[in-house]
């Protein structure tokens, strides 16, 4: 299995090179009033990819923070507070162990 991760990495990683290779033209991108940048394409595509990745993760903050704190709700901080949560059901399967999850 780890010659197939270690294959679909390579593979991945020069197709990347040769569309970098293929596309190291320089574009302008306009932008508003008149201002522009001048890039290789990979650049730009580069980029515009990055800020895609940036946006996409700080969508899911909100998210996050709310999944957090409902942890930290139903979570102990402490030992103390473990010994005062109510035991786990008993397993009705004696064969399947139950860790709790």
């Amino acid at each position: 299995m780890r010659i197939l991760v270690w294959a679909f990495r390579a593979f991945l990683f020069f197709t990347l090179f040769a569309f970098a290779l293929n596309n190291s033209h320089e574009v302008i991108v306009r932008w508003f009033f008149g201002q522009s940048w001048r890039a290789p394409l990979v650049i730009v595509v580069l980029v515009a990819f990055g800020f895609g990745c940036a946006l996409g993760v700080l969508a899911m903050v909100p998210a996050w923070w709310k999944h957090r704190r409902i942890a930290r709700r139903t979570v102990p901080e402490s030992a103390d507070d473990a010994a005062a949560l109510p035991p786990q059901p008993a397993v009705s399967n004696p064969t399947m162990p139950y860790d709790g999850i």
